[in-house]
């Protein structure tokens, strides 16, 4: 299954976000110690273009020759996995050990004392953190929170998470461990966010009775960490069309952006899994559709038709969920919204370790858990077909888990640079270059070894 264009865009923009603030951290820390910065890169390997003050704006690789003489290059590289600042009088990933042959020099990184030079390496971690609070901030104190007061469970999914824990339609969720449930956000923060990974017991009212349902908690975890959802919509959940192909059956039978689906063949849509689940059933079948527009309610009998290059059945729409029922839009003073801003990131935090946690005492696998660039390219693109607030929440939850990744003490990251500069404080001595090389390059080498795995783990599952 190949990526659409609103997906690569989407990744694109939001690594280049976050990539862009990390670097500017690193640099803006390093000028302001009075430290040189040669190079200031988004993206990885080749030079495609770039500007500075001594050549201006070039195409291509600058001459083996160029200095800088204090002033940065400014690049776009081919590889669009990150970025790097080349400080001088520091190893980094350009393995560059020549410039350390001299003497320290005033502007370089190594003649620095030990607590410049954490700034600067810890400055680019700072900045994530910075960028989620703001986010966070920002989504409080100008878009609020949108609250859904309704905890009836409109539609389940089969074989979904939902579905084997025992939720049916219906179902009126009283409870959550000891905590009364009052809205369809507390009931899904309930079962995924609150202790990851940890059974609960669930009552809800069915029928005029109360059941007890026991979730399994790694299950949930997966369901989470796979972003494939709990398998369940509020009631009174629609799908609204979002995106019109004008030569696919759906085009060509007149639905249009803005339109409502209410049922598929009698069977009222209330999710987006579930529309998708009924095209594919009746693959062989025409497909009785009926929409809203407005007051009007129109109809058409559709033909799915096969995409060989998405691998499925398809009647050429973009869909997205919808609520029909009560909201309730809660506003929050700046006081508030700040608090805000840092609760969430630090509840971001608190979830990072405690999915690498509950990874390392085996309850879930690592190999199902963890996303690579392929599952946050199509994250990012269902993520943005949502809407702006939606898409920079995104960016800043991959802000915090990209921080997170860089201050642990690893070769090749920040984190293990700082190992380092903590090692020579406490020695009060540099350790040596073949010393920071050969740590340098393991790191590099776990880390490339590493992505390929991701890389290929992401494959597997996308495309297998």
């Amino acid at each position: 299954m190949g990526f659409s264009i609103q997906e690569i865009l989407a990744f694109i923009g939001a690594l280049g976000i976050i990539v862009s603030i990390h670097e500017f951290g690193h640099f803006a820390a390093a000028r302001m110690c009075g430290m040189r910065a040669d190079v200031f890169a988004l993206g990885m390997g080749m030079r495609l273009f770039g500007w500075n003050k001594i050549t201006g704006f070039t195409f291509g690789k600058l001459p083996e020759t160029w200095d800088g003489g204090g002033h940065t290059d400014y690049r776009l590289c081919l590889l669009p996995i990150g970025g790097y600042v080349k400080i001088v009088g520091m190893i980094d990933e350009s393995m560059d050990s020549e410039q350390l042959k001299t003497e320290p020099k005033p502007y370089e990184f190594r003649s620095k004392n030990a607590l410049q030079k954490a700034f600067v390496i810890s400055a680019g971690v700072i900045m994530n953190f910075l960028l989620a609070i703001g986010v966070f901030f920002s989504v409080a104190v100008f878009n609020g929170k949108v609250i859904h007061p309704v905890t009836t469970i409109g539609y389940v999914e089969k074989n979904s998470v939902a579905d084997k824990t025992g939720f049916q339609s219906g179902d009126k969720i009283i409870s959550i461990g000891n905590s009364p449930i009052s809205s369809w956000e507390e009931a899904t923060e309930g079962l995924i966010l609150s202790d990851v990974g940890a059974n609960r017991l669930v009552v809800v009212e069915r029928a005029g009775r109360h059941e007890r349902l026991t979730t399994n908690g790694r299950m949930f975890l997966n369901a989470m960490t796979q972003k494939k959802g709990l398998g369940m919509s509020p009631a009174g959940s629609k799908i609204v069309v979002n995106m019109v192909e004008a030569n696919m059956p759906a085009g060509k039978s007149g639905i249009k952006l803005g339109d409502t689906i209410l049922s598929a063949n009698s069977i009222p849509v209330v999710g987006t899994e579930q529309f998708v689940n009924l095209i594919t059933e009746n693959k062989n079948n025409p497909l009785a559709l009926v929409w809203k527009r407005g007051s009007e309610e129109m109809n058409a009998t559709i033909n799915p038709t096969y995409d060989e290059a998405a691998k499925r059945w398809r009647i050429g729409i973009g869909h997205g969920p919808i609520f029909s029922g009560p909201i309730v839009h809660k506003n929050y003073s700046m006081g508030e919204s700040i608090a805000i801003g840092w609760n969430e990131t630090v509840n971001q935090v608190s979830m990072f370790f405690g999915i690498i946690g509950k990874i390392f005492s085996g309850v879930v696998s690592f190999k199902e858990t963890i996303g690579g660039p392929l599952q946050i390219m199509q994250i990012a693109g269902q993520v943005a077909q949502r809407g702006f607030w939606d898409f920079i929440e995104l960016v800043a939850k991959l802000s915090v888990s990209i921080a997170v990744l860089n201050i642990l003490p690893i070769p090749a990251l920040d984190g293990g640079h700082l190992v380092f500069i903590i090692l020579e404080a406490i020695l009060r001595r540099e350790v040596s270059v073949k010393a920071k090389m050969v740590f340098q390059q393991v790191g590099m080498f776990l880390l490339l070894a590493l992505m390929a795995f991701v890389l290929y783990n992401d494959v597997m599952k996308r495309f297998f």
